[in-house]
């Protein structure tokens, strides 16, 4: 069979069935062989088991890369959770969805004039006022680019001692050939819909308008410049509350020949979300990202993060994340499924507990009670697990323990601050519009090109988190800049709302 032609799903699907079979008898083979070999070398005994518990790891987690089911989520969990609703009856078909947002527009259908006459006499037809068949269509009027000549009306008295001239429309800067709405557009695209420059470039050309993608370039720095004041206040109002996420990814920096060592830093708060494109992700680049901060930091367990909170008078205290425990737990799950059973189900308990209150400040006292009531004990079963579990030294669910015994006080700390949220999984979906913006654009060709990407980044995913149109929201901050207003954050704008 050759697998790079042939497209029959079930014929694939049944080789992918063969080789897995085959691949679980290979692995067998290699456990028995490699235990023989140990024996006749004389072995020690301990070092046979820690081998094949080594071996059973290695092909397991082979087999999940190949076989196994991409999202976290796995079936069978809901059994050991709170019980679900009975699931909704199917849906049958589906219908037109509506569209409020569409303006309306009424295209009237007339005959011919050889068809307006009577199939039955042979008589003229007439119009029947207000009587129509009426269907709907969602149609698309393509995008148009026009060269607008902006004349501005002179005026004089007759006495000749004055002459006025109307005022110019508000440019992005003097003299500008580009309206403040096409710079707008562009970052839009390319900061929210993750489309290159030269992408958006090639689009252009096919609409009529003949740009190079420096020219696209010099609008979104001009827009970044003006909206520089606002970027730096979104970053202090992400510092500003007393519980925040931090995370980082990687950020490629194009034009070295070594490989690019910069990263996308991310601070969240529940209605805001700042970036910093830093030089490493070292604790030099935390302390730029965080300095100053006092308050609690939701983050994974990177080491970083643990040094900016040592010794007892630290500013910044640190929550780490149960998501990435459950992770490591999930990992050791295909060579441990019976110890792996029970923490999984426990830290389950500790979700289901979090899902009987709303997100949010109001919900803080019942969510402090449920934590003192019903999760405290969760975890009191979990340390127990931690403790007498017995484990191979260096396998998968001895460094899954071992992990999570690492971050222990970080992992309880939510017991005694209801606004401290479970997971840092907020920070990691706050990180996805950068994470799709560097699969498209690869990253920034220019130290120039970090700042303004953290900034319009920084913009358009606050203004999701607020509900806000990202590209509605970037021409309102633009035009408040160019009028010497203060930018109104995304956050106070949906509040005005």
């Amino acid at each position: 069979m050759r697998f790079e032609t042939e497209n029959d799903p079930e014929v694939l699907r049944q080789a992918a069935l063969l080789l897995e079979r085959e691949n679980q008898k290979l692995a067998k083979k290699i456990i028995e062989l490699t235990a023989e070999l140990l024996a006749l070398k004389g072995g020690d005994p301990e070092q046979l088991k820690l081998r094949i518990a080594e071996l059973e790891q290695q092909i397991a987690q082979k087999n999940r890369l190949l076989f196994g089911e991409k999202s976290e989520r796995r079936g069978g969990e809901a059994q050991d959770a709170t019980p679900e609703p009975p699931p909704k009856p199917p849906q049958k078909g589906h219908g037109p969805k509506a569209q409020p947002s569409l303006p309306i527009v009424e295209v009237v259908h007339e005959l011919d004039e050889a068809d307006k006459v009577c199939n039955s006499c042979g008589g003229a037809l007439e119009v029947w006022e207000g009587q129509f068949e009426e269907s709907e269509e969602v149609d698309v009027a393509p995008r148009r680019f026009e060269l607008k000549k902006h004349k501005r009306q002179k005026y004089r008295c007759r006495c000749g001692g004055c002459v006025e001239t109307a005022p110019a429309p508000m440019k992005l800067f003097e003299g500008a050939r580009y309206s403040i709405d096409f710079a707008v557009e562009v970052a839009t695209e390319k900061y929210c819909d993750h489309a290159p420059l030269e992408r958006q470039v090639r689009k252009m050309r096919r609409e009529g308008l003949l740009v190079e993608s420096q020219t696209l370039w010099d609008q979104i720095e001009r827009l970044a410049r003006l909206l520089s004041p606002g970027y730096e206040a979104l970053v202090r109002h992400v510092l500003s509350h007393p519980v925040i996420g931090a995370d980082e990814t990687r950020w490629p920096l194009l034009g070295k020949n070594e490989p690019s060592r910069w990263h996308a830093w991310s601070i969240v708060a529940p209605d805001a979300v700042a970036y910093r494109i830093l030089e490493g992700r070292s604790a030099e680049e935390a302390k730029q990202v965080l300095g100053g901060y006092e308050g609690t930091v939701m983050c994974d367990g990177y080491a970083v993060y643990k040094s900016l909170a040592k010794g007892e008078n630290a500013p910044i205290k640190l929550a780490h994340c149960w998501a990435h425990v459950r992770r490591e737990f999930i990992e050791a799950e295909k060579s441990y499924p019976e110890e792996t059973k029970a923490v999984l189900g426990l830290i389950r308990g500790l979700y289901a507990v979090e899902a009987q209150c709303e997100p949010g400040a109001a919900s803080d006292e019942k969510r402090r009670a449920l934590r003192g009531n019903v999760s405290r004990p969760i975890i009191d079963r979990i340390r127990e697990f931690a403790e007498t579990t017995a484990v191979v030294p260096d396998s998968s669910l001895d460094k899954a323990i071992q992990y999570m015994a690492g971050m222990w006080s970080g992992l309880t700390r939510f017991l005694d601050d209801p606004r401290i949220p479970l997971d840092n999984n907020h920070t990691e979906r706050a990180e996805r519009g950068v994470v799709v913006g560097r699969k498209n654009h690869y990253g920034s060709r220019s130290k120039r090109g970090t700042e303004v990407a953290a900034l319009f980044y920084s913009y358009v995913e606050s203004a999701k988190l607020c509900g806000l149109d990202p590209k509605a929201y970037l021409r309102t901050a633009v035009m408040a800049a160019l009028r010497g207003e203060r930018i109104a954050l995304p956050h106070e704008v949906s509040v005005e709302r």
